[in-house]
C-alpha cells in the first residue's frame, strides 16, 4: 500500500471533512452525556436505558471514519513503481569462442556449458526486446542481427565455432555498431533510440591487441560504450584452475575476473562471476530481470479502495446490529 506519488493530492483536504465530522461526534457525545446527567434518579436510568459497554457503541463511527479516511487516500491517487516487461529495448548477447572455452573445468566444457546457459536466456528473455548474437575470438562476426525473433539467436548459439585469439575490444566495438545500426533503422522518436545492452561472457584475457587501452582494446570500447550509453555487463566464466590441451600439451587458462570487472565499470555496467553451469544460469536470470524489465509508476489505489469499502461496510453492519438489540 503506497502513500506516495499522488496523481489527485486535493482530494487529500477531503481528510478535513473527517477531521470535522470526528470533532462533531465526539461534541454530540458530551452533549448527551451532560443530558444523561440532569436524570437525579439513576435507578430509573439503569432501568429503561439497557446496559450496553461504553466502548462498543463507538465502534461503528469509529469503522465508518477510517473507512473514509481510507476512500479518501484511494481518491488521492497513490502510485507505486512496478516492473512491467519492456517492449522497446536492443541487446547484443556477446560470446568468447576462443581455444580457452574448451576447457572441461566446467562441464562438459565451458562452451557447451556457455551455449546452454545463453540459449535459455534467449528463450526467456521478454519477446518485445531485439536480441542480437555475435561471437568472437581473434576477430568479431555477428552471427545474428538484434531482432525480436529470439528463436534466431538460440538456432545460431548451436553452430558456434572455436578459434585462436581473444580479441575482447574489437568484440565491444561490433557490438556498438550493430546497435547503431538497429537504432537507425528503427528511428529514435520522441522518446529518443531504444535503450540498449551488451551482454559479454568470456573467460579469459584479451590477447588482441595485448593492451587493454590500445585504441582497439577493451577497456577504450568500454569507454566508448559509457559515452554512448550502453552498459556492458560482463560475465566471467570458468575457474582459475582450467586447462587445455594444445598440441599434446596442457596449457592453463585461468579465468580473468579483473579486466572483465574493469569493462563493466568504465561502461557502467555489472560484473558477474560464475565458475559451475548453475552460476551461469543465476547470473543469466538476474541479467533477464535487469533487461526484461523496467519499473513504471502505476497505480496503487486498489487496496485502499478494498479497504476503504470494507470498513464502510463494516460500520453499517454493526450499527444495524447494534440497533437491532436496542429494538
Amino acid at each position: 500500500m503506497s502513500l506516495s506519488g499522488f496523481t489527485s493530492p486535493l482530494w487529500l483536504l477531503f481528510a478535513a471533512v473527517i477531521v470535522a465530522l470526528l470533532a462533531g461526534y465526539l461534541w454530540v457525545q458530551r452533549q448527551r452525556r451532560r443530558r444523561f446527567l440532569r436524570f437525579t434518579n439513576f435507578e430509573l436510568l439503569d432501568s429503561v436505558a439497557p446496559h450496553r459497554p461504553r466502548m462498543a457503541r463507538h465502534v461503528p463511527t469509529a469503522l465508518l471514519l477510517i473507512g473514509l479516511l481510507l476512500l479518501t487516500v484511494a481518491l488521492a491517487g497513490p502510485t507505486a513503481a512496478r516492473k512491467v516487461p519492456r517492449n522497446r529495448a536492443t541487446v547484443m548477447l556477446v560470446i568468447d569462442v576462443s581455444l580457452s572455452m574448451r576447457s572441461t573445468d566446467v562441464s562438459p566444457t565451458r562452451l557447451a556449458a556457455a551455449q546452454a546457459g545463453a540459449k535459455n536466456f534467449a528463450e526467456t528473455l521478454t519477446p518485445g526486446i531485439n536480441l542480437g548474437l555475435e561471437s568472437f575470438a581473434g576477430t568479431a562476426s555477428v552471427l545474428v542481427s538484434p531482432v525480436p525473433d529470439h528463436a534466431a539467436v538460440a538456432g545460431a548459439l548451436d553452430h558456434l565455432q572455436l578459434a585462436e585469439r581473444t580479441a575482447t575490444g574489437e568484440a565491444i566495438f561490433t557490438a556498438l555498431q550493430a546497435i547503431d545500426t538497429l537504432g537507425s533503422v528503427l528511428g529514435g522518436g520522441d522518446g529518443g533510440p531504444p535503450p540498449a545492452r551488451i551482454v559479454l561472457l568470456s573467460d579469459g584475457k584479451q590477447t588482441e591487441p595485448a593492451a587493454l587501452d590500445d585504441p582497439r582494446g577493451a577497456f577504450t570500447a568500454a569507454r566508448l560504450a559509457n559515452q554512448k550509453d550502453v552498459p556492458i555487463s560482463t560475465i566471467s566464466f570458468g575457474t582459475a584452475h582450467g586447462t587445455v590441451d594444445i598440441q599434446g600439451q596442457s596449457v592453463p587458462v585461468p579465468v580473468d575476473d579483473g579486466s572483465l570487472r574493469q569493462v563493466a565499470d568504465l561502461s557502467g555496467g555489472s560484473f558477474f562471476t560464475a565458475t559451475t553451469a548453475d552460476e551461469l544460469d543465476a547470473s543469466y536470470q538476474d541479467l533477464q530481470q535487469q533487461i526484461g524489465y523496467e519499473n513504471q509508476l502505476g497505480d496503487a489505489s486498489r487496496p485502499w479502495l478494498i479497504l476503504g469499502s470494507t470498513l464502510v461496510a463494516a460500520a453499517a453492519a454493526t450499527g444495524l446490529a447494534m440497533s437491532r438489540r436496542l429494538a
